[in-house]
């Protein structure tokens, strides 16, 4: 029997133009929808099967304004399938890197995806450094970074409260923004931008850093690392917390390596590869970075790793200030040859990005793919949510916090 459409059924909402309600007589099914929705996502359509056993629903969700539509099947409340289908924004970077000059595309790497601006436009400008046969100074290579790493602390304390959120713990929200303002707001005096998007360019960096700027960036960041080791006893001891953490949207070991998942949700499933240890540039080849892993693979452990990894990177951050080498902080990079390849590659705070440069005649780009990791993180995802209930989707996918922006060039 053909499956009955109850798109044709439902209502447009008013004040709310192209997000319709309707009602199905299912309970579950009704709440898994809404539940879905304050989630963060519209449904665009749900229809059932009367010939499937279990009675299944089919539901069709958009998130952020169209960058990803998500195809669900549900058994009742739990999920037997999920689709992602992302791409639909068409933003045209690639083709707009072939019109900019290569000594000033660096500012659209930084803005595939704006949380990992930092990542982008190092991994661009190394690239770029290559072709152009160039080493930029040591004091500059510290500068990016500190960079990244202050990159890395503000997406964690980010995500490490809105996974509380998820779980229905608020104050772990509160707690975590309250500090990812603080840290933003130090960035801001410090820098001059609360989100680094122009702090790396060809050569080096935007600016250099006064040591009286350094002293208060430093304490800035202890402060921070020391309230968040607080609040993760807190989290830790928290009994609901803890419940919707642990064994929830598992990736098994097995199943990571066999999907290639990279980067924190790798780590968090027995894949232990981090640039900064595995294939390290300066200054990573000085300062020894801890790398943090897990075996578990469900939330709990991509929790424990940011936990880990944002506490690691406050001490990268010390070490940074305090051994910052004296010297210029640019270098003047000259037009690279035509014809020339480059690759560029950094591990940014969700893993590692690569930027792949192609150059032309006169300073112009052929070809510039840059590549975010969430490439080869999003059939985890599909993998993670089978047989989880509906509510812990939104737990689940902000566990991985994927870029839907770093898919769609």
């Amino acid at each position: 029997m053909t499956p009955r459409n109850w798109w044709a059924e439902s209502a447009e909402q008013p004040g709310a133009p192209g997000v319709r309600a309707l009602a199905v007589s299912t309970e579950d099914w009704t709440r898994a929808a809404a539940e879905l929705a304050a989630g963060g996502a519209r449904l665009l359509a749900m229809w059932a099967s009367r010939t499937e056993s279990p009675r299944t629903v089919h539901a069709a969700f958009l998130l952020d304004s169209g960058a990803l539509l998500l195809n669900l099947s549900l058994a009742g409340a739990k999920v037997l399938r999920l689709e992602e289908r992302l791409g639909y924004v068409h933003k045209g970077i690639e083709r707009r890197f072939t019109e900019l000059n290569v000594l000033d595309a660096h500012r659209l790497a930084a803005h595939v995806s704006g949380d990992s601006a930092v990542a982008f436009s190092w991994a661009y400008c190394q690239a770029l450094e290559v072709i152009a046969g160039i080493a930029i100074p040591a004091r500059a290579a510290w500068l990016r970074a500190l960079y990244l790493e202050l990159e890395r602390i503000a997406n964690h304390l980010g995500d490490l409260g809105a996974l509380g959120n998820d779980a229905g713990f608020a104050f772990g929200l509160a707690q975590f923004s309250r500090l990812k303002e603080q840290l933003l707001r130090a960035c801001a005096k410090v820098f001059g931008e609360r989100y680094l998007m122009n702090a790396i360019v060809p050569g080096g960096t935007h600016a250099d850093l006064a040591s009286i700027e350094a002293r208060g960036l430093r304490s800035a960041v202890l402060a921070i690392a020391s309230e968040v080791a607080e609040l993760r006893t807190i989290y830790d001891e928290h009994e609901g917390v803890r419940d919707r953490f642990t064994g929830a949207g598992i990736v098994a070991p097995e199943l990571a390596a066999q999907l290639g998942v990279t980067g924190l949700a790798g780590r968090a499933s027995g894949q232990a590869f981090d640039l900064r240890c595995d294939l390290p540039c300066a200054p990573y080849t000085e300062i020894a970075v801890t790398k943090i892993g897990r075996s578990a693979g469900d939330v709990a452990a991509r929790v424990a790793v940011r936990f880990e990894e944002l506490q690691e990177s406050g001490r990268l951050i010390e070490r940074l200030l305090g051994e910052l080498p004296a010297g210029p902080y640019r270098e003047s990079v000259p037009l690279p040859p035509a014809r020339a390849l480059g690759i560029g590659v950094i591990e940014g705070w969700r893993g590692p990005v690569l930027v792949a440069l192609e150059t032309g005649a006169a300073g112009t780009i052929t070809r510039c793919h840059p590549h975010d990791p969430s490439w080869q993180n999003w059939p985890a995802l599909e993998h993670a949510i089978i047989g989880n209930i509906v509510p812990d989707f939104p737990l689940i996918n902000k566990s991985f916090n994927l870029s839907y922006s770093g898919h769609d060039l």
